[in-house]
């Protein structure tokens, strides 16, 4: 049985700092915490939401492993992305797999591998074919064994630097069903 679990809103502190581990792991440490605040509320928000386009899968903190206590371990979390269909993607459905991360203490015990094929086994049950991630050296060789390849696409970014903090995305509004208040069926 897999030591990966469904993320929970409640889990959503401890999801973010795995992140800050995670860009401190390739970027180099960063003191900046002033994104924490939001990146929680989001997530929080964003897990609440059953059937959501937004989804983590977790490996708690073992008992009496030290480090940084109680807490989690190990985490994948990706998204679901719609766009404009094409060769080999006729739907436009695509997912993105981000924030995969271990504490270091806790490395090459196979936790990031459950977190990650149980996330894929998520994308599967939705249907994506298409799942892309941003590779750093060190995880290429699990991607690699789960059957992600390179890509030759390219890749830029632009950021609006005169946004402070957007409010977060929110998720479509699922149609309703049955009557209405005037009485006609959706």
């Amino acid at each position: 049985m897999s030591p990966a679990r469904r993320a929970t809103p409640t889990d959503a502190e401890e999801l973010v700092r795995l992140r800050k581990v995670m860009l401190d792991s390739y970027r180099g440490p960063d003191p900046d915490t002033g994104w924490q605040p939001a990146a929680i509320e989001t997530l929080r928000e964003r897990l609440a939401v059953p059937d959501g386009s937004l989804m983590a899968f977790v490996v708690d903190r073992p008992e009496g492993s030290g480090g940084a206590g109680p807490g989690l371990a190990s985490c994948a979390v990706g998204t679901i992305e719609y766009r404009l269909g094409g060769p080999g993607n006729p739907t436009g459905t695509s997912g993105h797999v981000f924030n995969v991360a271990t504490d270091p203490d806790l490395r090459r015990r196979g936790y990031s591998r459950a977190c990650l094929e149980a996330l894929l086994e998520w994308y599967r049950s939705r249907g994506v074919r298409k799942i892309d991630l941003h590779a750093s050296r060190e995880g290429e060789p699990l991607y690699t064994s789960l059957g992600f390849a390179r890509t030759p696409d390219p890749s830029m970014r632009l950021t609006f630097q005169d946004l402070v903090r957007p409010d977060p995305p929110r998720e479509p509004a699922r149609p309703a069903t049955g009557r209405t208040r005037h009485g006609s069926r959706h």
